[in-house]
């Protein structure tokens, strides 16, 4: 069982990598994105000048290329952190497993005559256009596969001795190879599986729109889909098909949540007929929901994680945490907070998906008419506070609840539970070292706690951990090691040892190396 716990905290862990490029990139994603808007630029002119735009859609692009590819950092961050030897190699393979198991998809679709060919019915479908190749949209959860199976093949098959005809093709040059043939028949599968869990949705989304508990389903199943991609596939059947609902306005038909929402909203405005009698039902499903989630519960749940870090932890894990939550806020990018917890602590998503719809209920019973898809606090601003009748306060009020609520029930969970979210890996005894960023001295007391430098045959560092082999575990003083500053130690394996020091780890390395070179 613990060694299963480990392995569990290992691979969360080894989502911080992405996690951490994802939260400041996805401000300036955020941010551009707005400030490009038409309708902000309608209602701040200066945004329109040719230099701002240009600039400002520079960016957008630039940084839209991370949040593009999530996936294939998902994919090289698991293979960095779950492999134990020849990181390399195992982060070259879960590229290229990667890039096998999206066109192995796309084979499978094309074969089986199911590769939509609308463009705009791809995401209705769970399709879409990734690294040019069209298929299945299954976001991180692909990335995560590819990097599982690298590392694992990395470190089953880098020593790999073949005939002497192929020897060319064994060691760690086969970890390539082998995670590309296994990656083949992984493609295949995971198209049946993804097909049954769309026909799934299908058969259900009249659930979703039921008056009332329908809005509460749809935000929990859109947060617990999350992991696998499959909320993209849930919004678009809701806001563009028939189990959206029809709509009849001005005596034309219009199919599914955000057509109708459009033609009210950018067309006909607050003081038509519509909009008092269809907006409140409309926007609950997009951006009144997504501004509870992103303007106050991961706020929430970041602060819950904030007060819960042990104190000696609270400054490091302040600007982690402060980062995603403004991600969130600023930019609608929710990924990286959620990322965080789930796999380090599942119970927690468990939690917040429940949480995240049962908090939703009360939109049935209020006259919110907040459009547009969006959960920005620039979203707010614009459709919220200047547009007429979107009765905004009341959103602020149950907003208010949420947080009240989410941060509660987050604080408690995590203390009655002893969950590891950031800052609660470990107290750090010696904190000092590491605010004054004194890295040869803790390389010092590190090596002397690891039992001398002829103890140590090869040093590492992740994200958070150094990990260092050993000549014999037996000679590591665990006591002498906390007064180094690390966050927490474990032997990962037998004459194997991880040191946590957080995002120093990367300087503390680097001292090490220098330490041992005298």
């Amino acid at each position: 069982m613990m060694r299963l716990k480990d392995i569990i905290q290992q691979f969360g862990r080894s989502l911080l990598l992405p996690i951490a490029v994802m939260a400041p990139i996805g401000m300036i994603l955020g941010i551009s994105g707005a400030l490009g808007q038409e309708y902000m630029i309608e209602k701040l002119p200066f945004l329109g000048h040719t230099i701002i735009q240009t600039i400002i859609n520079s960016l957008g692009d630039i940084t839209a290329i991370v949040f593009n590819n999530i996936p294939l950092l998902f994919a090289m961050g698991v293979a960095y952190g779950m492999s134990k030897n020849e990181k390399g190699i195992a982060v070259f393979a879960s590229v290229l497993g990667y890039l096998t198991l999206m066109i192995v998809m796309n084979v499978y679709l094309s074969v089986t005559g199911t590769l939509e060919a609308d463009p705009e019915k791809l995401s209705q479908v769970g399709q879409g256009v990734i690294l040019g190749i069209q298929t299945l949209r299954i976001d991180a959860f692909g990335g995560i596969i590819a990097g599982l199976i690298a590392a694992k093949v990395a470190d089953r098959f880098y020593k790999l001795e073949l005939p002497l005809a192929f020897a060319f093709f064994g060691g760690k040059k086969s970890v390539p190879i082998i995670t590309f043939l296994v990656m083949i028949p992984v493609g295949l599968i995971i198209p049946i599986i993804w097909g049954y869990f769309t026909q799934f949705l299908l058969s259900i989304s009249f659930i979703f729109l039921n008056e009332h508990f329908g809005v509460g389903v749809y935000w929990f199943a859109h947060r617990a889909l999350i992991p696998f991609g499959l909320h993209h596939v849930l919004a678009s059947i809701v806001r563009f098909s028939e189990a959206g609902g029809v709509y009849l306005i001005d005596g034309q038909k219009y199919i599914g949540i955000l057509n109708a929402t459009n033609k009210i909203l950018f067309e006909l405005g607050p003081s038509h007929e519509s909009w008092n009698r269809l907006m409140p039902d409309l926007t609950k499903y997009l951006a009144s929901g997504q501004m509870l989630i992103t303007l106050f519960r991961i706020p929430a749940i970041g602060l819950a994680m904030y007060h819960t870090a042990f104190a000696s932890n609270k400054t490091i894990a302040k600007g982690t945490i402060l980062t995603v939550a403004l991600t969130a806020f600023l930019g609608n990018v929710t990924e990286p907070i959620e990322f965080s917890f789930l796999f380090i602590a599942p119970v927690l998503f468990i939690v917040y998906a429940v949480l995240s719809g049962i908090m939703a209920l009360p939109l049935n019973f209020l006259d919110v008419s907040i459009g547009y898809i969006r959960g920005t606090i620039f979203d707010f601003g614009i459709f919220g506070l200047l547009y007429e009748n979107t009765n905004w306060y009341q959103l602020v009020l149950l907003g208010i609840v949420n947080f009240i609520v989410f941060y509660v029930v987050f604080r408690f969970t995590i203390t009655k539970f002893n969950l590891k979210t950031p800052g609660r890996e470990a107290v750090i005894k010696n904190v000092n070292l590491l605010k004054e960023k004194r890295y040869p001295e803790i390389a010092s007391i590190v090596i002397e706690g690891l039992g001398g430098k002829e103890n140590i045959t090869n040093v590492d560092n992740c994200v958070t951990r150094l990990r260092i082999d050993l000549v014999d575990d037996e000679k590591v003083d665990k006591e002498k090691l906390k007064d180094s500053g690390t966050s927490g130690m474990f032997m990962a394996q037998k004459n194997h040892i991880h040191v946590v020091f957080g995002p120093h780890v990367e300087f503390i390395r680097n001292a090490v190396d220098e330490s041992l070179k005298k």
